[in-house]
């Protein structure tokens, strides 16, 4: 680097910062801004932002606290050695050993790797110590830039005649054999700490361990033969492992990255123990052929593992529902909202599309776009496909549960299931029942060792075979009946919903959709609305309206109050807030997601008010939507368009106005304590 990113003008020893964290980095904060290497209260702002959305406290009594900020002149790295610890949700107790990182916003890859340099070098107890015994600040200074600045040094010598390689080593080794996948969502500090702990911890207990931490800039694997070698394996992770097929087999620890932080032995002392133990989970062997898992599951509890589940259905059915809905509504477009009407069997679209060509047309319906027997024919065909796409709708549903929790085996049982449920008439809920019967069943077969001659064919044919059996039986013979007639009475009561009940119903799916801006609650109301959506039921037509309105409201107003109030955002937050009015109006509710993460406390019930005040108006003023996605581009598909978007317009001015007086509250009470505190510092 050509400038020093520690200097004894930003290093602190033996102070008394506050007692709280706020404090602290208001104060190292201004220490940075009074050598002239950022404006102290923007850096503030932004430190305090970031400390918001995860405590930085690591064991050892240390934290770093760090960010990207506008108001950083030179990157730059604050150091304070606290003679009164403070709390940083560290799991040891307060910290008394405290680093800043401030990096401009144009430095985020330099940002990253001193992040990354720093956090590995706490993890080793000899560096710590001589920080909190180190006389001075150039001492500090001299410690520190050999850590993160090293200075060059000759390349390694060749390894002699005979050397041994990591992997030869790992295959020649006596002891236990440990392999382990290190991975945090920012794929930063977390995910190289936990990796260096687990390494730490496997050498005092006198197990070779290596690790493949999956950082952010990419990772390197193991060595194939490391792994073939290996007794059993530790993930710890947030994130899905990626390659976990290449661990087939082995017996397995999993957890979350910080477990292996805060309790890296006994983490390894359960994969030592689980090498012998003929009952240890074991990472299954059906992923070796299919796809690589996705989340870790073994760990969790089987509410979570169950919720992703639900989660992972609902996100593979969504795209039938878009393009199939899309379809119909476009096909009612073209050929008029008669084609959804029952002619016989089935509907008139169906009919026409499978009787009719374009040198046979049929007669034009009364709403025909132009009165034209072509735009009939082909609106029929439109609608046609659309139906057929959201036929899908329930098997997906059902399958990809199976899925999420078995992972291939439970795709086939899944299906089956979800096939049934529309059969018989089991709707939604059957399409759920059935899909985590499906999915249970199959992984009951995942655990099971069966013979190696067995194993080819457990994923392609046992398991598919059994569990659709026994899932399809159970819908048929006891869940398909009571589930259809609860759907029924769900249908019947959405029809007639009117005065009251209707709005009751508007505020819960706004403040459903708004809750989690695409999570588990959003997703319910979504799944709600789409599942029950039917072009002659009238109310479920304005249970889609409402949701599909509550979801647009999120981005909608996050770009509004953007837009009014610059100066509380920061320059990315900005960037997103002028993206965010499309996202909004395409029904898109994750364009909010970077404001709700960064700001949770204010943002989200802000949101969710300007979501319930849209859904009580939507219902009340009669809007229905034949689409379930689009926003306003499927205008022509809603029924009252006027009242739609003066439903989202006024939940979008209600939550944005909000968020904004919220965001503005806070903005000065910062700006009023980083002005105070920075002064104070400075001039001490």
């Amino acid at each position: 680097m050509s400038e020093s990113i520690i200097v004894p003008e930003i290093v602190a020893l033996d102070v008394d910062l506050g007692s709280t964290k706020t404090e602290v980095i208001t104060a190292l904060a201004g220490i940075i801004g009074g050598a002239g290497r950022a404006d102290a209260a923007g850096l503030t702002r932004d430190a305090l932002a970031r400390e918001e959305k995860f405590p930085t406290g690591m064991p050892g009594r240390f934290a770093i606290p760090h960010c990207r900020s506008e108001a950083v002149t030179r990157s730059s790295l604050g150091f304070a050695r606290l003679s009164r610890p403070v709390d940083f949700g560290g799991k040891d107790g307060p910290a008394d050993i405290i680093f800043l990182i401030a990096a401009g916003t144009d430095g985020g890859e330099e940002h990253m790797k001193l992040l990354t340099k720093l956090a590995r070098a706490m993890v080793h107890e000899d560096f710590v110590q001589a920080l909190r015994e180190a006389p001075d600040a150039d001492a500090i200074v001299t410690l520190v830039r050999d850590v993160v600045e090293p200075p060059a040094r000759a390349a390694a010598p060749a390894p002699a005649p005979g050397a041994s390689s990591p992997a030869e080593k790992a295959l020649g080794s006596s002891t236990a054999r440990i392999v382990a996948v290190t991975a945090c969502p920012t794929g930063i500090a977390h995910t190289y700490m936990a990796a260096d702990y687990l390494t730490a911890a496997a050498r005092k207990a006198g197990v070779d361990l290596q690790a493949e931490p999956q950082g952010s800039s990419g990772y390197e694997p193991l060595p194939p033969e490391v792994i073939k070698a290996a007794d059993a394996v530790i993930f710890a992770t947030d994130v899905g492992v990626k390659g976990r097929s290449r661990f087939a087999g082995l017996p397995v620890v999993e957890s979350g990255v910080k477990r292996a932080v805060n309790e890296p032995d006994a983490m390894v002392a359960e994969a030592v123990a689980a090498i012998d133990d003929p009952h240890a989970h074991r990472v299954h062997a059906a992923e070796a052929v299919g796809a690589d898992a996705e989340e870790e599951k073994s760990q969790l509890g089987w509410g979570k593992r169950i919720q992703q589940a639900l989660m992972t259905g609902v996100s593979y059915m969504i795209p039938f529902v878009a393009a199939g809905g899309l379809l119909i509504a476009l096909g009612f477009l073209f050929g008029g909202y008669e084609l959804g009407v029952k002619d016989g069997n089935q509907a008139l679209g169906l009919n026409i599309a499978l009787g009719n060509s374009l040198a046979n047309l049929p007669d034009a319906t009364g709403h025909a776009l132009g009165g034209s027997p072509v735009m009939t024919y082909i609106g029929a065909v439109l609608f046609a496909i659309g139906q057929a796409a959201f036929g899908f709708l329930l098997p997906a549903l059902a399958g990809y549960i199976g899925f999420g929790l078995a992972e291939r085996p439970g795709i086939a049982p899944g299906f089956v299931a979800g096939a049934v449920a529309s059969l018989t008439g089991a709707g939604f809920i059957g399409a759920i029942v059935g899909g985590l019967v499906g999915g249970l069943v199959a992984y009951w077969f995942t655990t099971l060792n069966p013979p190696r001659w067995l194993r080819g064919l457990m994923p392609v044919v046992i398991i598919p075979l059994v569990g659709s059996f026994v899932a399809g039986g159970l819908m048929y013979v006891v869940l398909g009946r009571p589930l259809a007639w609860l759907t029924t009475a769900m249908n019947d009561g959405l029809s007639g919903m009117s005065g009251a009940s209707a709005v009751i119903l508007g505020i819960v799916l706004g403040l459903m959709m708004c809750f989690d801006l695409g999570g588990p609650v959003n997703k319910a109301a979504y799944l709600f609305a789409t599942t029950n959506l039917n072009v002659v039921n009238i109310g479920s037509m304005k249970v889609m309206a409402a949701t599909m309105a509550a979801g647009m409201v999120p981005p909608l107003a996050m770009a509004l109050s953007t837009a009014l109030r610059p100066k509380y955002y920061t320059a990315a937050e900005r960037e997103n807030g002028t993206a965010a009015w499309l996202l909004g109006a395409s029904f898109i509710s994750e364009g909010a997601i970077p404001f709700a993460a960064a700001d949770p406390l204010r943002v989200i019930p802000s949101m969710m008010a300007g979501g319930a005040v849209t859904g009580a108006l939507s219902m009340a003023l009669g809007a229905a939507s034949k689409a379930p996605h689009g926003g306003i581009f499927v205008f022509f598909a809603i029924d009252r368009f006027w009242a739609f978007v003066l439903a989202i317009a006024v939940g979008a001015v209600v939550a944005g106005l909000l968020v904004t007086l919220l965001k503005g509250i806070a903005w000065r009470r910062k700006e009023a304590v980083a002005g105070q505190d920075a002064s104070a510092v400075v001039t001490a």
